[in-house]
Order: C-alpha cells, then sequence, then structure tokens
C-alpha cells in the first residue's frame, strides 16, 4: 500500500470513529506503528487530524494535555478553594488514595494537618507534599515515572492496587462531561486511575470549571460512578460548564462548589451509601454566585445550609 492509500485510510478511520490508537491504524493499514506515526505525524501538519498519547483524533474534537508547567499556573484561586472544601471532606484516621494532579496536588498540602491519615498515592508531587507530616502515613505504588505530571504509571502501579480497600478516592482529570465522566489525554494515566476507582468505596473528583464540558480520549471514571464533584461556580457567561454542571446533578452526582473568596468548607446533606440524591422540585433562587461549600442538587436548587468544618467533624464524632 502506498503512503497516500494508507493516510486516506487513516483519515477516513479517525473521521469514522473519533479516536483511534496506533496500533489499530497499524493492524488496519497492515505496516509498523513507526510507519503509522510518521503518517499520523503528516496528516497533523496538514490539519487533518490531532496526534495524542498513543493514537489520533479529530482536529479540535478533544482537549490537549498541557504539562505540569502550565497547569500549575491555571486556575490558581479555583484550585486553593477546590482543595480546601475536599480536604473537609476527610476525616481523622481515615485511609484515602489520591490521584495525580495540580488539583490534587493542593489537596495533600491540606492533609498534612490531619491526624491519623494514611494516603495512597501514585503522584511524587502528592507524595512530597506530605514526606514532613508526621502524623500522616504515605504509602506509593510502583510503577514507572511519567515526567510530565509526575505520576507513577504502567502495570507496576497497577498491580499494587489490587486487594486494596479504602474509603475515598481523590481524583482530578483533563476533562469532565454527564456523558463519559472524567476522562484524561494519557492511555497509561486513565488505567491506573481506573485501579484506584476500583479501591475505594466513594469516589471524589476535583474539577475546577475549565474542564467541564472539556471531553478528552480516555474515560477514568464513568459518570454514575462518581459520588461527589467538588468544583467551583463557573462564570456567568459560561453557559457549558454551567450545563454540564446540573447534567451532573441530574444524573445524582453530589456537587460542592467552592467559594474563591476563601476557604469553603463542605455542607450538604450525607446520602447513604448507593443512594440517589431525590429529585426535588427546584427552589426558586435567584440566579448568582454560589456561597462556599454548598450543594446543587437535581434540578438545580441549592440542597442544604453551609457548615463550618469543625461543627462538621463534632457532628460526626457523635455519631
Amino acid at each position: 500500500m502506498f503512503a497516500a492509500e494508507r493516510r486516506q485510510l487513516i483519515l477516513e478511520m479517525v473521521r469514522a470513529n473519533g479516536a483511534v490508537s496506533l496500533r489499530e491504524l497499524a493492524r488496519v493499514v497492515q505496516t509498523s506503528e513507526v510507519t503509522v506515526r510518521r503518517d499520523v505525524r503528516a496528516l497533523e501538519a496538514e490539519g487533518l487530524l490531532d496526534r495524542r498519547h498513543g493514537g489520533a483524533v479529530l482536529p479540535g474534537g478533544f482537549t490537549r494535555e498541557s504539562g505540569f508547567p502550565q497547569k500549575s499556573h491555571l486556575a490558581t484561586a479555583e484550585k486553593t478553594a477546590i482543595a480546601d472544601v475536599a480536604a473537609s471532606l476527610v476525616e481523622e484516621g481515615e485511609a484515602i488514595v489520591v490521584g495525580a494532579g495540580t488539583t490534587t496536588q493542593e489537596l495533600a498540602r491540606r492533609l498534612a494537618r490531619v491526624p491519623g491519615l494514611t494516603v495512597v498515592t501514585n503522584s511524587l508531587l502528592v507524595a512530597q507534599a506530605l514526606a514532613h507530616a508526621n502524623r500522616v502515613e504515605v504509602v506509593m505504588t510502583g510503577g514507572t515515572l511519567r515526567g510530565s505530571n509526575y505520576a507513577l504509571v504502567g502495570s507496576g502501579a497497577e498491580q499494587s492496587l489490587q486487594g486494596l480497600r479504602v474509603s475515598r478516592a481523590f481524583l482530578s482529570g483533563s476533562g469532565l462531561t454527564a456523558e463519559r465522566g472524567l476522562s484524561t489525554s494519557n492511555m497509561l494515566s486513565a488505567s491506573v486511575d481506573r485501579a484506584l476507582v476500583q479501591a475505594a468505596a466513594e469516589v471524589v473528583v476535583l474539577a475546577d470549571h475549565t474542564k467541564l464540558g472539556s471531553d478528552t480520549m480516555f474515560q477514568t471514571v464513568p459518570t454514575d460512578v462518581i459520588t461527589r464533584l467538588v468544583t467551583d461556580e463557573p462564570p456567568a457567561h459560561d453557559e457549558r460548564a454551567a450545563t454540564e454542571l446540573q447534567a451532573l446533578a441530574d444524573q445524582g452526582v453530589q456537587i460542592a462548589v467552592a467559594g474563591t473568596g476563601g476557604a469553603g468548607s463542605a455542607g450538604g446533606d450525607q446520602l447513604p451509601p448507593g443512594a440517589r440524591p431525590r429529585r426535588d422540585v427546584p427552589l426558586p433562587v435567584q440566579r448568582g454566585r454560589m456561597a462556599a461549600g454548598q450543594f446543587r442538587g437535581p434540578g438545580g436548587g441549592l440542597a442544604a445550609e453551609t457548615l463550618e468544618r469543625t461543627a462538621r467533624v463534632a457532628d460526626l464524632r457523635r455519631r
């Protein structure tokens, strides 16, 4: 098969499927992955498709993954507020898993103050943030280092999580939609995130508003597996993010909205394990910014009062 024929077939496959791995392309066109990678690079130069880690996608159809230096400077105030709310969900003596990412790194910095905590992670940045926390035990997975986000990936990381059971998993990603859930641009990272999810009774996703409505190549957490989303309120002009928030709430995801003006605290009614929020009649609330730590329930209403973290912990201890 000539190069022009191969590239035409590759382009047709990507257009038909949206995203195709290099391995699958090589199998269909009956050539090596090295040759396919060269063809994909040539098609990208013509603007006909985009390269991704291990595959090709339609141009503009999926979000590109930025490196750690770029991510660390995006939505910093929002990530800080989200980390404050997420940290208030963690109880003394709990065992949790924390995935890789700049938002989970912010969370880890706050977890250093929680006594008796055990944190299992594949992130070097999370481990570094907790390295000097005397009352926190840090367990690292095995695996191969992925330098772009300082995470351990591969079969070694996944195998080390087998048989593990913790109360919660805290994960972030590259995109979040009601249709596909949480996703990321890297296949190896996605596989480890799935293993982290399997180890946890509850899944808490940390995603600022810039990730809402964005879709990336590899699904990590389906929407029906997400217990809670901690995010910030989208700007008034961001209709896409607001629509995704409502769609996620309609599918039963508990949503905590962090205020960027100060530290939020997690409030709202706690559902029994495995229960879905009831579909309340929407309350007549005025549009505007939600108070820190409030939940948006199904139908768009605000589903409970804001609580101070100390009061919440005290109430849990009494139970």
